[in-house]
């Protein structure tokens, strides 16, 4: 990394992330009532799935590999011995019957310790029930270490304490930024990374106005927009939400661009702030295992060094699905 904080992506090692046993996750309703989460031609639509209380998540590290090449557990991993091949098998979406979405990206391990394991990519709670309704082939077109990213595009306008705003790469280590909750912070790192902009990587773009916001907002598919609503949904502890991009996705006002490359840049705060970028708030980077779990592993490995031990907490709003963007959505 340079002194100015930014980080040139090359090969670095091992990349960690928290995995489910699919043991631990087991159906409540429907027609394998009983049984635990299995592979895609055994789980059936409609069944309801509830997360054991105990259940504890395992850390699994990964050797960084090409696409296309086999993944591999790399050293350090609770999971699996070194070497032991990792794969992709299916992507699960469920509804919660909190309201909120959930997003389980299933692998199975090879060797004397593996087995079936489930990747939440958005949070998911014990005792709460959900139900299956999509079952996706596996993102193939990515290592699992890339899967998602949290991230602006170059040109970004952010807003600094001032008020004037900048595009996002022209901030500097120390620029104090307007926070929605502290007020003036400084900035304490900027992380960016290059990728194709197709599958997982392919960015959203939030067409000027449509959330009052002053230009193209263009964000990473996971980034999470706050959003204030007057009144709070049913099923929802807060009226203030924290909503993925990819969920405001109408195809319209709001779209995924594919194709191309992206410069994706990650901002981080002594805390996890919401922010504001071309005028609305949306979050900055959270510095914490399972957030980083899902950054490309030269980020990943970046903020770590730079603020090792350090785990953020959201500490505002509640994350919540597309249902609760739905015009018909229960309110209280």
């Amino acid at each position: 990394m340079t002194a100015a904080g930014y980080l040139a992506v090359d090969a670095v090692p091992g990349h960690a992330c928290l995995l489910l046993r699919a043991q631990d996750i087991a159906v409540t309703g429907g027609a394998n009532l009983g049984d635990c989460l299995g592979a895609p031609d055994a789980v059936c639509l409609g069944d309801s799935y509830a997360l054991d209380p105990a259940a504890v998540a395992l850390r699994l590290v990964v050797a960084h590999a090409a696409v296309g090449e086999v993944q591999q557990v790399a050293f350090g991993s609770d999971l699996g011995m070194p070497g032991d091949a990792v794969h992709l098998v299916a992507r699960y979406n469920l509804m919660g019957e909190d309201g909120l979405a959930v997003e389980l990206l299933i692998l199975r391990l090879d060797g004397a310790a593996g087995g079936l394991f489930a990747l939440p990519l958005s949070p998911i709670a014990a005792q709460i029930g959900y139900t299956l309704l999509k079952v996706d082939d596996a993102p193939a077109e990515a290592p699992l270490s890339d899967l998602l990213c949290v991230s602006f595009a170059r040109g970004t306008l952010i807003t600094r304490a001032d008020g004037s705003q900048c595009p996002i790469e022209a901030l500097t280590l120390g620029a104090r930024i307007l926070t929605r909750d502290h007020g003036a912070q400084p900035l304490r790192w900027l992380g960016h990374a290059t990728l194709r902009g197709v599958g997982a990587f392919a960015p959203v773009v939030i067409t000027r106005g449509t959330m009052g916001n002053t230009g193209d907002l263009i964000v990473s598919q996971h980034h999470r927009m706050f959003i204030y609503q007057r009144e709070r949904h049913a099923g929802l502890p807060t009226a203030e939400i924290l909503v993925q991009a990819r969920h405001l996705v109408d195809g319209d006002r709001v779209f995924l661009r594919t194709g191309g490359f992206v410069d994706y840049f990650s901002l981080v705060f002594d805390h996890h702030e919401i922010i504001y970028a071309e005028g609305i708030p949306a979050e900055s980077l959270m510095v914490n295992e399972a957030t980083l779990s899902r950054l490309p592993p030269a980020l990943a490995d970046a903020v770590k060094a730079r603020f090792p031990g350090l785990s953020q907490h959201q500490h505002f709003g509640t994350e919540a699905g597309r249902v609760a963007l739905e015009p018909g959505a229960p309110k209280t």
